[in-house]
């Protein structure tokens, strides 16, 4: 994906909601199109002259195939076009789509596709979707509009759950919907402001008035999941795969693996990047749960407590053995400092690692009043690999 163009942001920014989507600053239209170029033109006009509040996007995303990128350039590029057409017969303001906003989908080689026939096209059509809405969604300022008319049915189905997967608040999904007769028709590509005849394709052929046609926007409510995604997935390249494979996880039983001999942490079968100081904490914390023991009340202030750095050091020592720096810092016991940082860097890099959603059962977590910390995981969820 062109860099430049699709604006990526570098950390998950939440939400902005006081806005509606026409007041956005960056407003992309992204669409998907196989031979039916039409499909862009019918869209921008149901959504710039058709709707009661206009929603005029300022650049377009065209996602294809290498055939109909062809298609999409002669048709709607190429001289005066049908795309130039329609923004001079509505007075509608300038917006970015050139051939470079035509981007093809290429293959596992990165060979443009001509066409999608097989699992490795359709994986690869899957992984471009994605990506492509991936990075859109990751700009604050920018409202998304996504329309899965065109193209072979597959990529309107990757691209609605695309949007599913990282669509915000003010992200919407839509199809256009077309008069028969003028549906699909290759020299019909939005209803003129003035007469414009055609003529039904086959046998007795009709006149047809474009001025007459309707073009109907079809908004398609969608579920957000967004909320909970990994921040990895969020923030970097997204394989369709990997972040289905995340969301399954998260309805999956929970499972927590730690391996005291290579100092590995398994969250739900992700593997989870943790300091050995982090992990000694989480290892403690483990083992009391699969005991069966009670929380752990904070350390009092001012008034480290010996039996926490004892049985905290215990656990360090079996990861990697202690060091002079370590024991010096428990040497009177765990503070309250140490406890409360402890605590919180194993629950950011869990978090990190898995996402809001999927880290829930796995978080070191105070409960009642006062209260006391505890791993929720019942026994028989966690497993303690030893030599």
């Amino acid at each position: 994906m062109d860099a430049h163009r699709m604006h990526t942001a570098d950390m998950n920014t939440p939400d902005p909601i006081s806005r509606d989507p026409p007041d956005y600053p960056r407003r992309v239209l992204l669409a998907v199109s196989g031979l039916s170029p039409q499909i862009v033109t019918e869209t921008l006009y149901a959504l710039a002259v058709r709707t009661e509040r206009p929603w005029i996007p300022t650049e377009i995303l065209l996602l294809t195939t290498a055939r109909g990128a062809e298609h999409a350039r002669l048709n709607l590029l190429s001289g005066d076009r049908w795309f130039g057409r329609l923004r001079a017969d509505y007075g509608l303001p300038p917006i970015h789509f050139d051939a470079d906003c035509i981007e093809v989908i290429r293959d596992a080689t990165g060979a443009p596709l001509a066409d999608i026939r097989s699992q490795a096209d359709n994986d690869a059509t899957a992984d471009a979707l994605t990506e492509a809405v991936r990075a859109l969604t990751a700009d604050p300022d920018a409202a998304l509009h996504v329309s899965i008319a065109g193209g072979r049915k597959t990529m309107g189905y990757y691209l609605g759950y695309a949007l599913s997967l990282f669509g915000r608040a003010q992200d919407r999904l839509s199809h256009v919907l077309v008069d028969e007769g003028y549906e699909g028709h290759p020299q019909f590509y939005y209803p003129s402001p003035g007469e414009r005849v055609i003529h039904t394709l086959g046998p007795n052929p009709r006149p047809l008035d474009c001025q007459q046609a309707e073009v109907t926007l079809a908004e398609i409510p969608f579920v957000r999941l967004r909320e909970g995604q990994p921040q990895a997935l969020l923030a970097g390249s997204a394989r369709f795969s990997d972040v289905v494979a995340a969301l399954n996880r998260a309805l999956a039983p929970p499972r927590l693996v730690i391996d005291v001999t290579d100092g590995r942490v398994e969250a739900g079968s992700r593997r989870v990047a943790m300091r050995p100081a982090d992990l000694a904490f989480l290892l403690w914390f483990a083992r009391r749960a699969q005991a069966g023991q009670p929380g752990l009340g904070r350390p009092s202030e001012g008034v480290p407590d010996a039996d926490y750095a004892r049985e905290y050091l215990a656990e360090y020592d079996r990861l990697q053995g202690l060091n002079a720096r370590t024991d010096a810092r428990y040497r009177d016991g765990m503070s309250q400092g140490d406890f409360d940082e402890r605590r919180t860097r194993v629950n950011q890099s869990l978090a990190a690692a898995l996402g809001a959603r999927e880290t829930a059962p796995y978080l070191i977590d105070g409960t009642g009043r006062p209260k006391t910390y505890r791993l929720g995981l019942p026994p028989h969820a966690i497993t303690i690999r030893e030599d």
